[in-house]
Parts: structure tokens; sequence; C-alpha cells
């Protein structure tokens, strides 16, 4: 009995070691399989954590795209801004060069050229429209300059007289701000078809003004301007007057000297204003120079056409503008108005002759037949345009009022601005 006891233990003996053996290595490999799902879990929810983070990463730059950015370039297309960048960059520089990145740039990109192509299309109406008005106004304004010419060659009573005059120049006025109109809808200014003399275009320019007693113009001058500029520059330097006149005190001068250059003339344009400050100043250069064009659907409720209309006229034309504080002889602003030596040209043969005539003989019976109306000043400081030769003499004014020094020579002038610029002006093409 007891030996059969000792073998059946000798039996389960190395059973129950291999039975230990197996659960050992069993109890190992799910430890093994259980650490491997704990690294996968940890791992798992690191990737998790990770595109949460990216998710609120996209989520932000997409509320970045559409409260920022987009607002930013639109706001700079309708501004006219040719920055590419207007719009700014990624909030976060971690998406920049993902399909994120490039998702937005396209998304950009597609609302800027609809909203150019919106902007096109509304500046191009409102061009056309202001053309269709100016043109329209501008034709009657013509006739009425027309009429007025037509009195004061008829007209023989001097109250009449008198009382036309402001009208004929306010009139000039409002052709003016129509030519500068028309300019910026891409009309032509007119043209002459000859040259006139340098004092005459800038007298042309002072009788457009409101302002044109103030106006101090040098008395000599040799140059003179091909006719295919004389309107252009006309206008210019009639803007740039206006410009110095409103922006200083009635009380003070706005004097224009000429300065000749190696390669051209200058016509400087002093006032004793206040100055501008300094991103004035930056805005009027950008304007003068034509680098800035100009949108009428951009110009505001206060819009204010001269700089862009000198800027455009120089910048088609070929001479140059600037305004600047450092040089000017009053302590205001300077302008300048550059004409290249292509713009200028060689006085008339006919005119070289009249030059060589002593001041104060009186020119010969034919060449008085062609010289335009002559002005004399009334009493209230108006110029009073009086009858060519040949024609019946009006009635003898009454005594003018003592004028100054300085007011007769702006007064002069303007006068002979007014005749000049209505001598050579021809109006059918002014209309185009």
């Amino acid at each position: 009995m007891s030996s059969l006891i000792q073998a059946a233990a000798l039996y389960v003996a190395p059973v129950g070691v291999a039975s230990t053996i197996a659960v050992s290595v069993v109890a190992a490999r799910l430890r093994r399989a259980l650490g491997a799902q704990e690294r996968d879990l940890r791992q798992a929810d690191q990737l998790l954590s990770t595109m949460k983070g990216q998710v609120a990463v996209r989520d932000a730059e997409a509320r970045h795209l559409a409260e920022a950015r987009l607002p930013a370039l639109v706001q700079a297309v309708l501004l006219g801004s040719s920055d590419g960048h207007a719009e700014g960059e990624l909030r976060h520089s971690t998406l920049v060069g993902t399909p994120t990145d490039h998702a937005h740039q396209s998304v950009l990109q597609q609302v800027r050229v609809l909203a150019e192509g919106a902007g096109d299309r509304a500046e191009e109406a409102a061009r056309s429209a202001v053309l269709a008005v100016t043109r329209s106004v501008q034709a009657l304004v013509y006739e009425q300059q027309g009429a007025i010419t037509q009195l004061l060659a008829t007209e023989h009573d001097e109250k009449v007289l008198e009382l036309v005059q402001p009208i004929d120049h306010t009139g000039s006025q409002l052709a003016r701000r129509l030519q500068i109109l028309g300019v910026l809808t891409g009309m032509w200014p007119g043209r002459q078809r000859d040259g006139a003399a340098l004092l005459d275009v800038v007298r042309g320019g002072v009788s457009r003004i409101r302002d044109y007693q103030r106006v101090q113009v040098p008395k000599e001058s040799a140059h003179y301007v091909a006719g295919r500029y004389v309107e252009p520059v006309v206008l210019a330097v009639a803007e740039l007057l206006d410009n110095a006149a409103r922006h200083s005190a009635p009380s003070t001068p706005v004097e224009v000297s000429i300065l000749e250059t190696h390669h051209g003339i200058s016509i400087q344009i002093h006032d004793a204003g206040a100055g501008m400050p300094p991103e004035v100043r930056e805005e009027a250069e950008l304007r003068l120079s034509g680098r800035r064009e100009a949108r009428l659907t951009e110009l505001g409720a206060l819009p204010s056409f001269g700089h862009f209309g000198v800027g455009t006229l120089a910048k088609r034309y070929g001479f140059r503008a600037s305004v600047d504080e450092e040089h000017s002889v009053h302590g205001g602003v300077r302008a300048v108005l550059y004409l290249p030596r292509a713009l200028l040209t060689a006085p008339p043969e006919t005119l070289r002759q009249e030059s060589s005539t002593p001041h104060h003989q009186p020119p010969s019976p034919g060449a008085a037949a062609h010289q335009p109306p002559q002005y004399a000043i009334a009493p209230d400081g108006l110029p009073v345009r009086e009858r060519a030769l040949g024609r019946r003499a009006a009635p003898a004014r009454q005594q003018a009022a003592p004028v100054s020094p300085e007011a007769g020579q702006a007064l002069a002038a303007f006068v002979q601005g007014v005749a000049s610029a209505r001598t050579h002006t021809t109006d059918e093409e002014s209309t185009c």
C-alpha cells in the first residue's frame, strides 16, 4: 500500500510542477499583453489629445479668417490697396504650408477677385454717371459763357456790364470744376492750336479761381508753352492756386514765381497758411504724383478733386507736381509745377516781332485787329472787358475807386489770363 502511494506521489509531482510553470508562462504573457494595451491606451490618449489640439487650432484659425482676415482684405480692396498681404498672416505658425493654409489662401484669393470685380464694376458705373452729367452740364456752361461773351461784346450799358462781370468770373470757376471732373473720368481737358506765353498760362489759371485778387504773378517771362499742353497746365496751375488760397488766411498773399532750371521750368506757388501735417502731405504727394489713382467710389462724403486732377494731368502730359514746406517763402506750403523742356516751345514769329517793338509804342493796326479783348478795372474792383478796336466805343466809365498796387497786379493777371485762355482754347475739343 505504501508503495502505491509513493508511486502515485512520484507521478503527480511532475504534473503539478508543469502546471505551475504553465500558469506562470500564461500570467507573464498576460502581463505583457496588458502592458502593451496600457501603452496603446496611453498613445491613443496622447493622439486624441493632439487631434483635439489640432482641431482647436483649426477652429481658432477659421474664426480668425472670418473675423479678421476676410474683413481686412475687403477693406483693403475697397480702399484700393495694392498690398497683396493686406489680410495679414495665419495666427498659428504651425499651420504654415499645411492644407489648411492652402485652403484659407484659396478662399482669400477668391474673395479678392470677387471684391475687386465688384469694385471695378461700381467704379465704372460711377464714372459713367459722372461723365454723362459732366458733359451735359459742361455743354450748358459753355453755352452760357458764349452768351456772356456775346453780351459783353455788344452791350454798352455800364451797369449791365458791371453786373455781368461777376457772373462771367463765376462761370469760369464752374467750367474749371467741370473740366477737372471730366479729367478724372477720362475726358480730355481741351487743346490750343498755338503755343502761349508762360505768363498768359499762369494768368489763365489765376483767372479761374475765386481769390484771384490775392495772387501775385511775375511781371516777365520769355518762355512759351506748346499748344497741346497749355490747357492742362492752366488747369493744374488753377487747382494749385485755389488750394493755396483756400488753405491760407484771406488777408495773406499767394505768390507765384518762375524758376528756369537746366531741364525745364518750375512754376512755384507759395502760400502763407498753417502748413500740412506729415500724413496729409504724404497723401498729397501720392495724389499729385499720379501714383494714387482717383476712384470716385472712394472719395467719401466730402470729396477733394483738386490734387487728384493735377496728378492725373501730370501723369498724362508729362509734367510733375509736388508740395513741400521747407522752401516756402511765407512759412506755409510751396507747390511746384515742373514743366520739362519738351512741353515748351519757341515764341511764334509774330510774337517775336511784337516783343521787339518798344512797349510804349502802340501796335500796328493789323496786329490790333487780332488782339484779345482788353480789360479795365470797374469801381467794384472786378475786371470789365472792353470792345475790340474798330468797334463803337463804349460810353465813358465812371471814375474807378483807387486800387492798391498789389490788387492791381492781381487784377491785371486775372484779366490777361481770361483773355489769353478764351482766345486760344477751342470749345469743341474741351467737351470731348
